[in-house]
């Protein structure tokens, strides 16, 4: 018998439609292997909040020097669209709690069901982005085929501002810059987010996750409510208080 064999744990299966956990060979235990997990990816959460932390900066900084800038450019986007997708987030945020509840539970079927109805909301959520995004680009206000053109005829290629709504305020593409940066990397954070519920998702049609093993569904479920938190701060900062 080997040395990994001998410390070898397994957390059995709490039914046949289920399969049993074995902990990987350098925890001891699986209260171990769970407590570890969770502090890593508390660590890389707070990463998170660091990148966003430094875009939040941002805003708050130009939001000072240019106050009418931001109250103008904020007036340009459809708060009702992002009221929509508050509401979907805020949804897919309570169908991953629960989510997380029913593998807690060994409920595979309702995992299933959930995890489901959060990767609908993900897509919900970039959907409503994607025609907001079709708006901005169709006004000048972010033109996306331009985006990595730099500037034309000294001005900033991206921003054309067809209907000059931003003309009479300075520096009338600092707002736009602002928005696209922190709602494209939030909606980079739903698409990987979404790609973790279906991985966890396979795992559960598997039967990998149970009362005994649940947590990777844990850990992705934290993953979407800092990616929820994050998206009711930036609803407000664009849509409403510009």
């Amino acid at each position: 018998m080997s040395h990994d064999d001998h410390h070898a744990v397994t957390i059995p299966a709490p039914g046949p439609e289920f399969v049993a956990h074995e902990v990987a060979h350098h925890f001891s235990s699986p209260v171990q292997e769970f407590q570890a997990g969770k502090l890593g990816f508390w660590l890389f959460l707070a990463t998170e909040i660091l990148l966003f932390g430094g875009l939040f900066a941002a805003y708050f900084y130009f939001h000072e020097v240019y106050p009418e800038t931001f109250r103008v450019g904020g007036q340009q986007l459809d708060w009702r669209l992002g009221a929509l997708n508050t509401s979907v987030l805020l949804l897919s945020s309570w169908t991953m709690a629960m989510g997380v509840r029913s593998a807690q539970t060994s409920q595979k079927s309702k995992t299933m069901m959930y995890l489901t109805l959060t990767v609908l909301g993900a897509v919900g959520f970039m959907v409503i982005k994607f025609i907001e995004y079709k708006a901005k680009n169709e006004h000048g206000l972010v033109v996306f085929s331009e985006l990595f053109s730099g500037y034309e005829n000294g001005q900033i290629s991206w921003f054309k501002d067809y209907d000059g709504v931003m003309k009479d305020v300075p520096h009338g593409h600092m707002f736009f810059a602002i928005y696209l940066t922190m709602t494209a990397i939030h909606g980079l954070h739903v698409i990987i987010g979404a790609i973790a519920i279906i991985y966890v998702m396979i795992g559960t049609s598997k039967g990998r996750y149970h009362a005994g093993y649940y947590l990777p569904v844990d850990l992705v479920g934290l993953y979407w409510h800092l990616v929820d938190l994050i998206w009711i701060f930036l609803f407000p900062l664009l849509y409403l208080v510009p």
